[in-house]
């Protein structure tokens, strides 16, 4: 495997000098659905050309993969798909039960746990290209049947009380600014007993990061639309679960299992954080700036598995 990257030096000056005006009136980011002050900026983190390349590079879909011991780290698809595995097995649902893929993106998520799981799958998100797009794969693959996908917030959910058996999140919950209402909202659409995962991040107690891990935390998060992440500290996502009525609240720290691919990410990255840090361009290339500094801060957050249910 390649050695660690080293970080730019020039992170932090190079990310205070990028930063962007916020979208005209009438663009397609200002137009956002859901009202959200917030929605446009995470279009504008998901349709950068750099985040275009990325997705194009994994097959459409980017969340991280899990990986056993003596899994090779270069077959980061294969590991994705395992992750994938590892969601249905953490819903519990039977074949046939409802779920809900809360940001869904072009569908592969949901279209595994279909095919695979024999779940029927309703996914949503705010892009409607990604919408777009899910329905074309969902009929080439003809489990039309099986998936269905429409263009809403999840922090603003239009589904009658009590439609699903389960829902879940793939690292998708980080880039809320309203996660309190997301909660509310999964609890709400979820039947009594149904399911919910969160695959997502966690970080340190600002009171236990140093002020240099701090600084890099927030430029990223801000960079990268990631507020929920900012304020997700360890055991955060858990205290608001149980205050929305969650039951049965349990986290499983997972990220010995994910490091491979962010370690693959950080050293494909490097070169471009570099050259991004030395223009004063680092927005630009904030998924290379990302994969390097998580890699390199690792101490300073997890990657979770966070499961609870509804009350029956």
């Amino acid at each position: 495997m390649a050695t660690t990257p080293s970080r730019p030096r020039t992170a932090a000056a190079a990310a205070a000098a990028t930063k962007s005006s916020p979208p005209a009136a009438g663009s397609a980011e200002a137009d956002a659905p859901g009202g959200s002050q917030h929605l446009p900026q995470v279009l504008q983190y998901y349709r950068s050309w750099e985040s275009r390349l990325i997705y194009r590079f994994l097959g459409g879909t980017k969340h991280y993969g899990y990986f056993r011991p003596g899994d090779p780290s270069w077959d980061v698809w294969s590991a994705m798909r395992r992750m994938e595995d590892q969601l249905a097995q953490k819903l519990g649902l039977a074949a046939g039960a409802h779920a809900l893929d809360a940001g869904c993106g072009v569908g592969d998520v949901a279209s595994r746990l279909a095919e695979v799981h024999g779940l029927d799958v309703t996914g949503i998100d705010i892009q409607g290209p990604d919408i777009e797009e899910a329905q074309r794969r969902a009929s080439r693959r003809q489990r039309s049947g099986r998936l269905q996908f429409q263009q809403m917030d999840y922090a603003a959910l239009t589904f009658p009380d009590d439609s699903f058996d389960g829902a879940y999140t793939m690292e998708t919950l980080v880039h809320s600014d309203r996660v309190e209402d997301v909660l509310a909202g999964l609890y709400r659409v979820l039947r009594p007993g149904g399911h919910l995962a969160h695959f997502e991040y966690s970080r340190s107690p600002k009171d236990r990061t140093s002020a240099h891990d701090e600084k890099f935390m927030t430029e990223i998060n801000q960079m990268a639309a990631m507020p929920a992440f900012q304020r997700l500290e360890h055991g955060v996502l858990e205290r608001l679960l149980t205050d929305a009525g969650f039951i049965d609240v349990q986290t499983e720290d997972v990220t010995a299992h994910m490091l491979p691919m962010l370690k693959l990410f950080a050293t494909a990255g490097w070169l471009p954080y570099l050259v991004g840090a030395a223009l004063g361009r680092s927005r630009l290339v904030v998924n290379s700036m990302a994969g390097v500094e998580f890699y390199v801060h690792r101490k300073c957050w997890r990657y979770n598995i966070t499961t609870c249910r509804k009350p029956s």
